[in-house]
């Protein structure tokens, strides 16, 4: 074969590959540490918003949720992160919106189809700025095994007085059973499905976290202080060797059904209908003290996207944040993923009953945020990570809630100032 032909043939191999790689215009990469997401994100969420805007291509590429942070901020520090960014919630996305790796997204369109209680999690402080589109919340709540239920003629509880006494004729009736299906061995959940499940029927809310905020009330006063103390109510309801029980191993104890009630995140809903699809569960949601005259719940902000001020792509990437507004979006991922629940303002229908009730407490209860999340763990020591420690230790039986209550609010006083004058009261070393 001539020069002149393999010329000509590697021209027109040129043409054949750029047509054909050619139907998308645009290319857009999402960071995200949602790597359980991936086959929904190509098979579901990217068609679905091909199907309005076939020339813009989506890659879904996360990182393992551990690395997340370190590899994100690697990234845009060396000019190589994706165009989206998904964005957790409070002061790490306030950290990379301040840094300039966040761009403000208030003209963006759609984002009037959200509170500002849906949006705060990536509002600047001054409620000026948002920065990343919400996408979802997680709410807390308790999951239980109906068919033990059922066999024992048992009732979800109404208060939280009720509650106790529940699981006393749990251990009572059902001794192989463990009532409350939970370990201390990974610390957080003992805070995320202990304390923050319960806490804010005792403190009031979001009124109680204000209050909190200004200065007002501490981790050692009124309904903070009552939240630990119903916290340690627990443990002698706990499975054997509790401390040695993981947050993957409380997963596979009440899947096999070996425990009637799992104090729940809603994420858990998802994960329990892959391991056990015949698993018969209800939910109800955290009980109030007898008398209380309102109820409230643990409505996460959980999970955002937003836009990398250096995207060579900022048109396409503005287009897929806006359509992420929609109710096409909400009602898509909402369903996809149960237990997930979309922070827009429209009324959606979730197949997924057991999810749908989670739900329907937003109509039934004022809805509140993890208290630390905010400001109370921006510096160290971070009230969060104190609340893992507390909340294990009064569990384990290693602190008595009063006891924790104060470490925890010396701690905190030690920097934040609304809380300084908490130090001397408590005379803290």
């Amino acid at each position: 074969m001539s020069k002149r032909w393999i010329k000509v043939f590697a021209v027109v191999a040129l043409l054949a590959a750029t047509l054909l790689g050619g139907a998308f215009a645009q290319k857009l990469v999402i960071e995200s540490w949602r790597t359980d997401d991936l086959k929904l994100w190509k098979d579901v969420i990217i068609p679905a918003f091909n199907k309005h805007y076939p020339d813009i291509e989506v890659v879904f590429a996360p990182t393992a949720p551990a690395e997340y942070n370190a590899v994100l901020d690697s990234k845009l520090q060396a000019g190589t992160a994706g165009d989206l960014i998904t964005c957790r919630p409070f002061g790490k996305s306030l950290e990379l919106f301040n840094k300039g790796h966040l761009a403000p997204l208030n003209d963006l369109p759609g984002m009037e189809n959200f509170t500002d209680f849906a949006k705060v999690a990536w509002t600047t402080d001054d409620g000026k700025t948002t920065y990343c589109v919400p996408m979802a919340s997680v709410i807390h709540g308790f999951l239980y095994n109906k068919d033990l239920f059922d066999k024992y003629g048992f009732q979800p509880p109404k208060t939280y007085e009720e509650f106790m006494d529940l699981l006393a004729r749990m251990k009572k009736k059902a001794p192989a059973l463990a009532p409350l299906v939970m370990g201390t061995k990974d610390q957080w959940e003992a805070a995320t499905m202990g304390w923050h499940n319960i806490a804010p029927n005792y403190y009031g809310g979001e009124a109680g976290r204000r209050a909190f905020l200004e200065g007002k009330e501490g981790f050692h006063t009124d309904g903070f202080l009552e939240a630990y103390k119903a916290l340690a109510q627990w443990a002698p309801y706990l499975p054997r060797g509790y401390k040695a029980v993981s947050y993957s191993d409380a997963q596979q104890l009440f899947t096999q059904g070996r425990g009637f009630i799992y104090p729940a995140g809603s994420w858990d809903i998802g994960v329990f209908r892959q391991m056990n699809p015949k698993l018969n569960m209800g939910a109800f949601k955290a009980p109030p003290p007898a008398g209380a005259t309102k109820s409230y719940i643990s409505d996460h902000q959980d999970i955002a996207l937003g836009l990398n001020p250096a995207s060579k792509n900022p048109e396409a990437a503005r287009k897929f944040l806006s359509w992420l507004t929609t109710r096409e979006f909400a009602e898509l991922y909402g369903n996809a993923l149960p237990g997930f629940f979309p922070l827009h303002n429209y009324d959606i229908t979730i197949s997924d009953p057991v999810a749908n009730e989670f739900l329907s407490w937003r109509q039934t209860s004022e809805g509140t945020f993890r208290m630390t999340y905010y400001k109370l763990s921006d510096q160290k020591p971070d009230a969060e990570t104190d609340l893992w420690t507390a909340s294990v230790n009064i569990l384990n039986g290693k602190m008595q809630p009063e006891e924790a209550a104060v470490w925890m609010e010396c701690r905190l006083a030690s920097w934040y100032g609304p809380h300084k004058h908490f130090a001397s009261e408590l005379n803290c070393k």
